[in-house]
């Protein structure tokens, strides 16, 4: 993991900006959301890569990509949440005290 970390630290930050702009901007779009069957698939899926990664079911270089894939994800993610933190903390007005 240290080794991905190291190696792979220009994609990681990458990952980490193109999250960041994506939580950024997702705050103005108002679409449809996904539904409860497909949020529960995909939480199902993603357990699932997450319990082969650390079980080490996946060997050689799928399992090393599929680390690596697990990583820029949760990378994403936590830009998408300060992304959207950080436009809610901005940009919200807060109505003057009477």
């Amino acid at each position: 993991m240290a080794y991905l970390v190291t190696f792979h630290w220009g994609w990681l930050l990458a990952a980490l900006l193109l999250g960041l702009a994506m939580g950024w901007i997702a705050v103005v779009h108002r679409g449809q959301g996904v539904s409860k069957r497909t949020t529960r698939w995909l939480a199902v899926l993603a357990a699932a890569l997450v319990a082969a990664a650390l079980a080490r079911v996946i060997p050689g270089r799928p399992g090393y990509w599929l680390d690596l894939g697990l990583i820029m994800f949760a990378m994403y993610l936590v830009g998408c949440a300060v992304g959207s933190w950080l436009r809610d903390w901005a940009l919200s007005r807060h109505a003057p005290a009477a």
